[in-house]
């Protein structure tokens, strides 16, 4: 076998063999670098691989904790925590359930509503599964809702965070396909490319993230018509209606300026990702002290789970450096594009089957290991044949969007079964997100087929 060939196959071996290690259980990061690593040494003493690549290691962990756009991160997780912890997101379900307590389907249409809220104003999938939880679950149960729609709706819901503004997932889309891009475009021959900014990506995620809330409205009103029963209404009491207007105003009117001040800033090219981040973060904290929630116990709670969530995301990111340089330097790229540039069905074809490969390693990984593995080895080759980066990140966003609800590794899925009763059956949870699961493939084959969705909002905010 020549050394073309032979590099090619092992590094074919190397990507199979890290998803049988984490099948297996072992930690991604470690399965990740420690494969590689292996894989590397067996190419070393085959000759198709020189180990002095590893030095370039140093130099990009240090770009990493460096880099400004990543340094947003942290600042919106630290928002987002922040938020969870001065109970906004109890008052917002609390005053939306007598808002819309009097309609059949109004407590689903209420988490729905408050979940796309709590996306643009925190963006923690598990903060938000966890409070619905607690909150909504138990009075869907009590109002006779159907076990299966009301955890359903609550863990599509949750998972909105992962595409709607501010999503940490964007951040680190727009910085490695800012990267990919510039090098697609210098080796075409353009020396001054312009870079994919997190922006773009933000602002080509709002119509995407409205499409999947109307998807999932649209889903509950149509259940609570032909299925009464199953989504029943809860009247709201004479004295609870008289405090409604006030409950609105306190309720909504203080994340809405938050979201306001940071999608907006980022967006109309005020400040950057990092500084509307800093923003949010002291906006959050602001808020926690109005409501009397600011404390020294829950400011060092925050940032422990802070500290914890990020140290997670960037372990896993170094981890995944390794395997990107053993992959591409023993020819990996090139079989990736060699079978997409091959595919019958041209451009589009190949963005179908990566779409798929990620829907399906949703099942047993993360989205920030999906991300991490798979994009530095397929979005070279997806650019280079003319797609658009802003379409591709925010289509891979939505897509690993499932990965939070299909079994057997839904996370939500598991922070749900955390919190629910205990006579709940944690096959009602499992059906449940069967429905939402079709509607976002529905929602990734509309802006499939009309990328304009995506791209026409960063156009027009670039002139």
């Amino acid at each position: 076998m020549d050394p073309v060939t032979l590099g090619e196959t092992l590094a074919g071996l190397m990507f199979f063999g890290i998803i049988g290690f984490l099948l297996l259980g072992f930690p991604v990061a470690f399965s990740l670098a420690g494969v590689s690593l292996g894989f590397g040494t067996l190419g070393w003493a085959l000759g198709v691989f020189d180990p002095s690549n590893f030095g370039s290691l140093p130099n990009r962990y240090i770009g990493f904790m460096t880099n400004e756009v990543l340094v947003a991160v942290p600042l919106f997780i630290f928002m987002g925590v922040m938020l969870e912890r001065s109970q906004i997101a109890e008052q917002l379900l609390l005053t939306m359930g007598k808002l819309f307590g009097n309609l059949r389907g109004g407590l689903g249409i209420s988490v729905i509503l408050v979940g796309a809220m709590l996306a643009a104003s925190t963006g923690v999938v598990g903060a938000t599964v966890v409070t619905m939880g607690l909150i909504s679950l138990p009075a869907m149960l009590r109002a006779g809702y159907d076990p299966k729609i009301a955890t359903g709706v609550i863990c599509a819901s949750g998972t909105l965070g992962q595409i709607i503004p501010p999503s940490t997932v964007l951040i680190f889309m727009g910085d490695m396909l800012s990267g990919i891009n510039s090098q697609v475009q210098m080796a075409k021959g353009n020396f001054a490319p312009v870079p994919v900014s997190v922006g773009d990506l933000f602002a080509g995620a709002i119509l995407p993230g409205l499409l999947l809330v109307g998807l999932y409205l649209g889903y509950t009103i149509f259940k609570a018509v032909v299925d009464p029963q199953s989504l029943p209404a809860t009247p709201v009491s004479p004295e609870e209606r008289a405090t409604l207007g006030r409950d609105i105003m306190v309720a909504l009117v203080p994340p809405l300026l938050l979201i306001m001040a940071v999608l907006g800033s980022i967006l109309g090219g005020i400040a950057t990702p990092t500084e509307a981040a800093s923003v949010g973060a002291v906006g959050a904290m602001i808020l926690a002290a109005l409501r009397w929630r600011l404390s020294f116990s829950i400011l060092r709670q925050t940032v422990i789970s802070t500290a914890t969530i990020t140290s997670m995301v960037f372990v896993i990111l170094l981890g995944a450096s390794v395997f990107s340089v053993v992959f591409r330097l023993m020819g990996g790229d090139n079989l990736v594009h060699e079978f997409l540039s091959t595919l019958p069905g041209g451009t589009l074809a190949a963005v179908a089957v990566v779409m798929a490969i990620m829907f399906l390693l949703g099942f047993i990984l993360d989205t920030f290991e999906i991300i991490f593995i798979v994009i530095p080895i397929t979005a070279p080759v997806l650019l280079a044949l003319d797609v658009d980066p802003v379409w591709l990140g925010v289509l891979v966003g939505v897509n690993l969007q499932t990965s939070f609800l299909t079994p057997p590794f839904g996370f939500a899925l598991f922070y749900l079964r955390g919190v629910a009763p205990a006579d709940l059956p944690t096959s009602a949870i499992y059906k449940g997100i069967i429905p939402f699961v079709i509607l976002q493939i529905i929602a990734i084959a509309i802006l499939f087929a009309f990328p304009g969705i995506v791209t026409w909002l960063p156009r027009l905010i670039a002139g």
